[in-house]
């Protein structure tokens, strides 16, 4: 009997992949690979960062204002600096930055009206 180890990826369709991937890229420092990924290193995480997978009720707000099914939460190393950087390309910053014990956060919506939460673990 087999079981699941952890989250291995994101995969979502949108509208313009290759001028979505160059904001990403130029906007959030993501290093695309050849292929058109990116293969982050769980390795260079905060200690305690960690994957989490979530179902939320269909009802929810907390995707809001994203009309989409879903949300992608991105671990960070300081909330402040990618919500400045997703803003300077244009990004919609969503609410306040909201701290906890177990980190920070923050949220924006990228070009295609994806919402993001930036996730800085505590420490």
């Amino acid at each position: 009997m087999g079981e699941v180890l952890g989250l291995g990826g994101i995969f979502f369709k949108c509208r313009n992949k290759d001028k979505l991937v160059a904001w990403y890229r130029e906007f959030l420092g993501f290093p695309v690979a050849d292929y058109g990924g990116v293969d982050f290193d769980p390795k260079a995480l905060p200690e305690n960062a960690l994957g989490v997978w979530g179902a939320f009720d269909a009802t929810t707000e907390y995707f809001a204002p994203s009309t989409k099914e879903f949300m992608f939460n991105l671990v960070v190393d300081n909330v402040e600096g990618v919500l400045a950087r997703a803003k300077a390309g244009g990004a919609e910053i969503v609410g306040e930055v909201e701290e906890y014990e177990y980190g920070r956060f923050g949220w924006f919506m990228d070009p295609e009206g994806n919402k993001i939460e930036l996730w800085q673990p505590p420490g």
